[in-house]
């Protein structure tokens, strides 16, 4: 494998969890108080259907501002501007876009809204490691049951775009599937990385898909986490939550979905923005990366889909669990590609040509890039059943 592919599986495993021994020397007491400082008071409260508690909070005392480089923050509600991502009149043609409200929550003025963190979530949480992205080194040895399939954009940009296709594929315990879209700068050690999409991980949301974020700041080492289970990420969207369902689902050879995701650093604040369609939804500050990293810009962006699981245990589905060549309707799909021009600053599609695919599991998982005319001319289709062993 080449350097730059190795590069590219380090830039792309945007949430990189690998089960480890812990100590079962757990103080309950101590368990509980760490839930009290994660989970802040709440203003009004719902539950959904499937058991999900989602609390209004006071915006200014949210969690992220337990973060020290935060403590004199000031809120931003939304970007000072929103590029103008252009739409294809084919996008409403041929597939719906997510989000529709989430069971009629909506937060009242001055809060925001946030999956509150259960304590078996709390345990499973403790139980997982972040080790960041793929190195080839006997440290990160168990790696090798992460598998991926993306295409990649591998210029300097100020963010980028994309259409993901949303399913629901079946994910056994102690794995994960997701599919998202990922800005990156930095070494393999200084790594700056984040990323948005939809995410499949019994230990956290019951095996059902749902919007989930990761970043980091470090190469994975201390810095950076899931949604918003550390401090670092700013949310402002009374409405939609991270850790929240993404429904509906596309259904193989019948109605298809996707959430327009986008992730962009304001020309102004510096701050890197998450935005569903035009719905802002939260931002990391800029205070939080460096000038090696995303504190001006991305060096490359992506779209694909990753799986985990255990060693020796079969891997489980990506995207919609058929290969790409099964094409619309069958196969996952990421469309819509756009990004921010590192020198202009000014949204741009990118040309075919400048768009990448690889695949380090193609037995299991592929890619392919759809070149053509029109909207579908910057898609890719990714994904496979997996069901592969890994030792």
């Amino acid at each position: 494998m080449s350097s730059s592919k190795k590069l590219i599986l380090l830039m792309l495993s945007t949430i990189t969890l690998i089960l480890i021994t812990e100590s079962q020397r757990t103080i309950l007491s101590e368990e509980e108080k760490l839930l009290n400082h994660i989970n802040k008071p709440a203003i009004k409260s719902f539950q959904t259907e499937h058991g999900f508690i989602f609390d209004c909070i006071d915006i200014q005392k949210q969690r992220a501002f337990d973060h020290p480089l935060l403590k004199n923050h000031s809120i931003q509600l939304k970007p000072t501007t929103i590029p103008k991502w252009t739409r294809d009149n084919t996008t409403s043609k041929r597939s719906s876009s997510l989000p529709f409200p989430q069971d009629g929550i909506t937060c009242p003025v001055g809060t925001v809204i946030v999956k509150r963190t259960t304590l078996e979530e709390l345990k499973q949480t403790q139980r997982l490691k972040s080790v960041g992205f793929y190195r080839p080194t006997s440290k990160y040895k168990n790696e090798i049951t992460h598998r991926y399939a993306f295409g990649d954009y591998q210029y300097k940009n100020y963010g980028a775009k994309g259409n993901i296709n949303v399913w629901d594929p079946p994910v056994l315990h102690g794995q994960f599937s997701l599919a998202s879209i990922s800005v990156a700068r930095g070494s393999w050690e200084k790594l700056q990385s984040i990323s948005a999409g939809w995410i499949v991980y019994p230990f956290l949301n019951q095996s059902h898909s749902v919007l989930f974020t990761y970043w980091t700041a470090d190469g994975f080492d201390k810095t950076g986490c899931y949604n918003t289970n550390c401090p670092g990420f700013v949310q402002v969207s009374k409405k939609f939550a991270l850790g929240g369902l993404v429904k509906p689902l596309s259904t193989y050879d019948g109605q298809q979905y996707h959430i327009e995701v986008s992730l962009s650093q304001d020309p102004i604040t510096g701050d890197w923005w998450y935005l569903l369609r035009d719905e802002p939804i939260g931002y990391w500050p800029r205070s939080l990366f460096n000038v090696e990293g995303l504190s001006n810009g991305a060096g490359v962006a992506f779209w694909g889909g990753e799986v985990f699981s255990p060693a020796k245990e079969k891997s489980p589905s990506m995207g919609s669990g058929y290969y790409p060549h099964e094409g619309y309707k069958k196969a996952a799909y990421v469309n819509g590609f756009k990004v921010i021009d590192h020198f202009t600053g000014k949204v741009k599609i990118p040309k075919a040509s400048t768009i990448d695919v690889f695949a380090d599991s193609p037995n299991c998982y592929d890619v392919k890039k759809n070149i053509g005319k029109g909207y579908w001319s910057r898609a890719i289709f990714f994904g496979g059943p997996g069901g592969c062993t890994y030792s």
